[in-house]
């Protein structure tokens, strides 16, 4: 295959990735992050860098939004929401953090292709996504690309599509976000 026929299998796996995401779920999440006071979102890895990306997203609506992990992140308080984005959901960091989070009365939400995981018993909210978990012995799920790709890509753009859904319910447009885009660059 050649680099666009691969673009267009990827096109495609992403194309029915839509069609397994739970609706549901979706909207209970999207119920959360409206309903909380503050958001804090983890993740490690690439899934990590998926959820940095929608937190700033956040920031942007004017949601108070933070990556765990960052020196500017404030505490979580009782009621705030922490959304994890985990693959596995066995990453050891994140499974301390979801416990921290629980213990100081927060929900957990988790955004994962294993919802029967450690995170997945801790969390109260789970959006599964597709993608080829890292036991691919215990999945009829496959893909083209290397290791967690098609999660991360999906978490990516799930992540938008929440994004819009708010900017929707606020009557957001880009322009009024811009207003909070980084000015120092």
């Amino acid at each position: 295959m050649n680099i666009t026929q691969y673009l267009r299998e990827i096109v495609q796996e992403l194309n029915s990735s839509v069609e397994l995401l739970p609706e549901l779920e979706a909207e209970k999440l999207l119920d959360a992050i409206l309903k909380s006071k503050k958001i804090l979102v983890a993740g490690a890895g690439r899934s990590g860098l998926m959820g940095k990306s929608f937190a700033m997203r956040m920031m942007h609506m004017g949601i108070d939004a933070y990556v765990v992990g960052e020196t500017v992140t404030a505490n979580l308080e009782p009621g705030d929401l922490l959304i994890i984005g985990s693959g596995s959901g066995e990453t050891s960091t994140l499974i301390a953090i979801a416990e921290k989070a629980k213990k100081l009365g927060g929900v957990v939400a988790l955004i994962t292709t294993s919802s029967e995981s450690t995170l997945g018993r801790i969390a109260d909210l789970i959006v599964p996504l597709p993608g080829t978990p890292k036991d691919k012995t215990n999945s009829d799920y496959h893909s083209i690309q290397p290791m967690g790709s098609l999660f991360e890509q999906t978490m990516l753009l799930f992540y938008d599509s929440l994004i819009l859904k708010v900017m929707e319910i606020n009557g957001l447009d880009s322009n009024k976000m811009y207003g909070k885009h980084a000015n120092l660059e």
